[in-house]
């Protein structure tokens, strides 16, 4: 989201992956994202866009269950970011992370937080929901 604000871009499968986190994760409905988004991009495409977040939303002329296309950042991360480097470039707080911890940072011991000066609470948050981390 930060890349979003900054360079009103970003990437299809971060797009998905927080269309995924909005409507799946969080229950909020899609067209939230998708007016955001169309505010937000300098490549916005009415047609593209809506059908992006009813894709990932399971509504639209491709519905599938609830359950489907649920996306866990984690895993996405591991497969399209394995090295952290988009990650690091717009959530500047992980930088320093090391890479075991960075795909879930929150399950950093105590004295990594210390050492990488990225303390979960307060300079970085909690997670809002619990995503397994194995398929």
């Amino acid at each position: 989201m930060r890349q979003l604000l900054r360079e009103g871009w970003m990437h299809n499968r971060a797009r998905l992956v927080v269309g995924s986190f909005l409507t799946k994760d969080l229950g909020i409905d899609w067209r939230w994202g998708e007016r955001w988004f169309m505010r937000l991009l300098i490549d916005g495409d009415e047609a593209n866009n809506n059908g992006n977040w009813q894709w990932i939303a399971s509504v639209g002329v491709d519905p599938q269950p609830a359950f489907r296309r649920i996306y866990n950042p984690a895993l996405h991360m591991e497969r399209f970011d394995a090295d952290g480097s988009y990650v690091r470039r717009y959530v500047p707080e992980l930088r320093e992370v090391p890479d075991r911890y960075l795909r879930e940072p929150w399950e950093m011991p105590r004295e990594v937080q210390d050492e990488a000066g990225c303390a979960i609470g307060s300079d970085y948050p909690w997670p809002m929901v619990e995503h397994r981390s194995d398929p």
